[in-house]
């Protein structure tokens, strides 16, 4: 199963169309991500514990069906591609309507960098343990590395 939240949607996510705006379906997809981490014990201090912060390269949305002002959604993550150790990554979000209609599509393609390095990193065993719990998709690809040794 992936990580699904439900989330009541507010008034500041829509635009004057009465329709979601546009950077709120990635907020949300942000939020799920970051709830993820946080249900395995990987909170935002733990982030700054260990020095690190996820970065991102692409993030590339695709728009279905509208949200209408309160309507309700719920928003998921699943892993679609990884490095071997979980250098980078890629995640796929579906922002479901309260009906189960998709009504977008996220994905985004990010890393991990050092906080005091500012270079790309390899995340602490910890989080290394928590990728490994998430379901991976049916189409899931290993990213190669170009320095792997």
């Amino acid at each position: 199963m992936n990580f699904e939240v439900p989330f009541n949607t507010t008034w500041s996510d829509f635009d004057p169309n009465a329709h979601m705006r546009h950077t709120a379906y990635n907020d949300y997809a942000a939020e799920v991500r970051s709830r993820f981490f946080l249900h395995h014990g990987f909170s935002l201090t733990e982030f700054a514990k260990h020095g690190i912060g996820p970065i991102l390269f692409e993030e590339n949305t695709r728009f279905f069906r509208e949200i209408l002002i309160g309507q309700d959604i719920k928003a998921d993550l699943q892993l679609i591609a990884a490095s071997p150790k979980f250098e980078r990554f890629k995640f796929k979000h579906n922002i479901i309507k309260t009906d189960g209609v998709i009504a977008a599509e996220i994905k985004v393609y990010g890393a991990w960098i050092d906080l005091k390095k500012r270079k790309l990193t390899v995340p602490p065993q910890e989080m290394i343990a928590i990728f490994e719990k998430l379901e991976k998709s049916a189409n899931f690809e290993v990213i190669p590395l170009k320095n792997a040794k």
